[in-house]
């Protein structure tokens, strides 16, 4: 027989550092999340689903809240966006970083005031910048030297439109090459090496209809190092001092974007993000007096270190079975819920929930049902050696860049999305049918 056990197993599958604080454990093999069993909710709304912790999400809003209390700190609704969502930020008192007429709309439509928003994207088409004007966004977040004058135009002599300017510190930082968004070569920004950011910033200040806040910048995702951070501040405030020295204009913000890291997997590094408020506030205050700046008012945008945690898939096991020295263990679900493996290598730690297992842990590899050899969920994970066909896995760190990044790849129908609270668990966002998906066809 092939054996199966390699000479080192990945972290015991038996740590829930990484899940809610509310996890909890129930007899029989049986995980709680939200005091809301994850069998019984598997069994009610059926699988794959999300499971979506509110008091988590709540939790680390509160969090950031504490560590910023003189900063605007924005939710990034690309990471995960419902209306759930939006009043749950809305009621933390968090702001709104969104990046489309969607997301706008849904934020709206759900009560979201508009000037508590900021409009990103580096390609804003015009029912984007349309809706965003129409509906009065706070800031709007100029990419590209073209939107300047786009903007201005929708905008008209009548009011002023308050907008910043991305800019590319030149700083590299997060987690894999296509989340590192801070560096020269990529597409967001406006770069601060070849002077294209202080071109646009004059730009800016020479139409009417536009107001400069501030600058922003976004250094990439996945950070769990606070010195990148920092190098960007210094980067940042030397930029504004030469705007000042330019043009005799103190801008009053600083955006300093996202990427705040979590852990998805026991051991895994996570930023602190009080740790990060302490040494961001220092080094903008030294940076600032060094210039002969006074210090501008801070803006933050995390998304997916609030969402992320609060978040748990569940997938029931289709198929086990041995190739080679590999252990597959096949799913109902795959990348089109969950993208990010074959996206960036992003790492998970599945676990079985339901049952006791009566055999050790083996190294095994978590695939999913789409016809894609890329198709691996967590590859080399401990799971039982006796998993089977109708077993029930749940994977922690997966309320970010999920459900906001699925597709019906294969005509699969997107997951529903449940929310769990006091003991109690509700439909947020329904699943996906069949129907959904024939209705869309209209051609013959």
């Amino acid at each position: 027989m092939t054996e199966l056990l390699p000479t080192r197993l990945p972290t015991a599958p038996d740590d829930l550092s990484v899940w809610p604080a509310s996890t909890a454990r129930l007899p029989h093999g049986h995980l709680s999340v939200g005091g809301v069993s994850l069998a019984e909710t598997a069994d009610r709304f059926d699988t794959p689903a999300y499971v979506v912790d509110e008091d988590e999400i709540r939790t680390r809003c509160r969090t950031y809240r504490a560590a910023f209390p003189a900063a605007d700190v924005l939710y990034a609704a690309k990471a995960f966006l419902c209306r759930a969502i939006v009043r749950w930020i809305d009621e933390e008192g968090l702001g709104l970083d969104v990046c489309s007429a969607g997301e706008l709309d849904l934020a709206h439509a759900a009560g979201f005031p508009p000037e508590r928003m900021v409009l990103h994207g580096n390609a804003k088409s015009p029912r984007d910048l349309a809706t965003a004007l129409r509906l009065g966004v706070g800031r709007i977040v100029v990419d590209s030297p073209s939107e300047i004058a786009r903007i201005a135009a929708l905008t008209g002599p009548a009011r002023r439109q308050k907008v910043m300017v991305r800019v590319v510190p030149g700083v590299a930082a997060g987690g894999h090459e296509k989340i590192r968004t801070g560096t020269e070569d990529q597409k967001f920004g406006l770069s601060l090496t070849d002077g294209s950011a202080q071109h646009a910033i004059a730009r800016v200040l020479g139409q009417s209809s536009l107001e400069l806040t501030g600058l922003h910048c976004h250094i990439g995702s996945q950070i769990t190092d606070v010195k990148p951070y920092l190098v960007a501040v210094r980067r940042m405030v030397g930029l504004m001092a030469r705007v000042h020295e330019s043009h005799g204009v103190t801008l009053p913000e600083l955006d300093l974007g996202g990427g705040h890291g979590v852990a998805h997997r026991p051991g895994e590094p996570a930023l602190d993000p009080t740790a990060l408020a302490r040494r961001l506030t220092a080094e903008l205050a030294a940076s600032c007096a060094v210039a002969g700046l006074p210090v501008p008012r801070l803006v933050i945008e995390p998304g997916r270190a609030i969402a992320a945690p609060a978040g748990v898939a569940l997938y029931r096991v289709l198929a086990v079975k041995h190739t080679g020295r590999t252990l597959f263990v096949a799913v109902d679900g795959g990348m089109s819920d969950n993208p990010r493996p074959a996206l960036y290598g992003a790492r998970y730690a599945p676990r079985l929930v339901g049952r006791v297992p009566t055999a050790g842990p083996v190294a095994a590899t978590v695939v999913g049902r789409h016809c894609e050899a890329g198709d691996v969920l967590a590859a080399d994970v401990p799971l039982p050696g006796d998993v089977r066909p109708g077993d029930l896995l749940a994977v922690p760190v997966a309320g970010a860049y999920q459900v906001s990044m699925a597709s019906a790849y294969n005509l699969v129908g997107r997951p529903p999305v449940v929310a769990v609270h006091g003991g109690t668990a509700r439909l947020l966002i329904r699943r996906e049918t069949q129907e959904d998906l024939r209705r869309r066809d209209v051609g013959a």
